[in-house]
């Protein structure tokens, strides 16, 4: 057996100012039986192993680092309603029943988000400020409008901004209208997945950290999962390793592009540069080609996020377009020092669509958060757990596919770079 690996430390992300003490996950010595193994310790792994102990289900988690440690803990801490297409896209893409089941399921999120939360009383800057979508221009604006009218006719609590009102909301004249939904909110990233991750094991949940899974095999009794450190027997598994998607499963990588998502924070604003920028402290993202998105903490920091550059950062001045786009915004900022500034990897899909796939009877995977893990993975979390312990005769609301590799995917870095200055550039001019 080989030593024990190494975990990689945190992103130097502004969350560990705040958030609790990680809790103990040793990594994982010789052999353990369990009726679930999951492979990764983010949101969706973390919430998954809850609701199963919960249900009296030996489940145990293999973390390659802490929990928390990707994506899940490093994110913008939006917590968004919704999928990537409209209401009316999703029912003619899915039909009548699933399409519809998922829009009720989808832009629900948040609300199951804030109840797990306040059940389990996690310590994470919970705060439902609802969720704003701006419009950068006038095509945004009639893209937003549109998503706005369309859910207003399903009754979600969800109302349309005009300029003016929108200037009001988030303080700066730049937007040509938002659209409001007032489920949404935002939190601690990190905390929220330490918080989980100690609730998963106060209901019995097993939690290895500094455990990669390094090999997978499925024999008459099950699969058998191989760690530097030893080996876990399970009836099942769950595959959650998103934007860190490795070979584990033959061509699951090659399924999702990982791109990286960075964020800049500033020291806490004073309180009147507080009430000036987005006084009810909703999550803002910005409608265009490549998002960005920003919040006010509980504490009083902005933080700016958006798309990074294609390698880990450890400061703010790796991503001065998200600091100065700020600026734009609220010139009053000028002088304003920025303390922060990391990124981390989450999975894009190509076809914009988060990814159930369930290769076989006894195994699911997920991933390709498209950028709204937090509420999404919360939610979608206890229907993977149902589904792992129920089977096929437990209803998802999102559609299980079948994996399909990207073509020409060795050359997705150069395709993201590519996109994302062309996106920019395009949304500078208003188009």
């Amino acid at each position: 057996m080989r030593p024990a690996t190494v975990p990689k430390p945190l992103p130097p992300n502004v969350y560990r100012l705040d958030a609790p003490p990680a809790p103990d996950v040793p990594p994982l010595d010789g052999t353990r039986r369990a009726s679930v193994a999951i492979i990764g310790g983010g949101i969706v792994g973390l919430t998954t192993a809850l609701h199963l102990a919960e249900a009296g289900t030996d489940v145990v988690v293999l973390e390659a680092n802490e929990p928390g440690w990707g994506a899940s803990g490093n994110n913008g801490g939006q917590l968004n309603p919704g999928l990537k297409f409209d209401p009316d896209a999703i029912e003619r893409t899915w039909g009548p029943d699933l399409g519809r089941r998922m829009v009720r399921f989808a832009w629900d999120t948040p609300t199951r988000a804030f109840e797990l939360i306040e059940r389990l009383g996690i310590a994470c800057d919970a705060h439902k400020g609802g969720t704003l979508r701006a419009a950068r221009g006038p095509r945004a604006r009639e893209a937003v409008e549109a998503s706005a009218r369309q859910c207003m006719a399903r009754g979600m609590p969800v109302s349309w901004l005009d300029r003016t009102e929108t200037a009001a909301a988030i303080g700066t004249p730049a937007y040509h209208g938002a659209m409001l939904d007032t489920r949404g909110g935002n939190l601690n990233p990190l905390a929220y997945s330490r918080g989980l991750a100690r609730a998963a094991l106060a209901a019995g949940a097993r939690i290895h950290g500094g455990t990669p899974a390094t090999s997978l095999r499925r024999g008459a009794s099950g699969w058998s999962v191989a760690t530097p450190t030893g080996t876990v027997e399970a009836d099942k598994i769950l595959i959650a390793t998103n934007g860190f998607t490795g070979d584990l499963w033959t061509g699951l990588r090659q399924t999702i592009v990982p791109v990286y998502s960075a964020i800049a924070a500033t020291e806490p604003l004073s309180p009147a540069q507080r009430a000036a920028i987005t006084p009810n402290r909703p999550s803002v993202y910005e409608s265009g080609r490549i998002t960005v998105y920003y919040r006010i903490d509980a504490q009083g920091r902005l933080l700016m996020g958006g798309r990074g550059p294609m390698q880990p950062i450890a400061t703010p001045d790796a991503i001065s377009y998200l600091t100065g786009h700020a600026l734009r915004l609220w010139p009053q900022l000028e002088g304003v020092r920025w303390s922060h500034g990391w990124n981390s990897r989450l999975a894009m899909t190509e076809d914009h669509w988060p990814h159930i796939h369930e290769p076989a009877a006894d195994a699911l995977i997920y991933l390709g958060c498209n950028g709204r893990g937090v509420a999404l993975g919360t939610a979608l979390a206890q229907q993977l757990a149902g589904r792992l312990v129920h089977g096929s005769a437990f209803q998802l609301d999102l559609p299980i596919t079948r994996p399909k590799p990207i073509a020409f995917h060795p050359f997705w870095p150069l395709g993201v770079r590519a996109a994302v200055l062309h996106g920019r550039i395009m949304d500078r001019l208003g188009l």
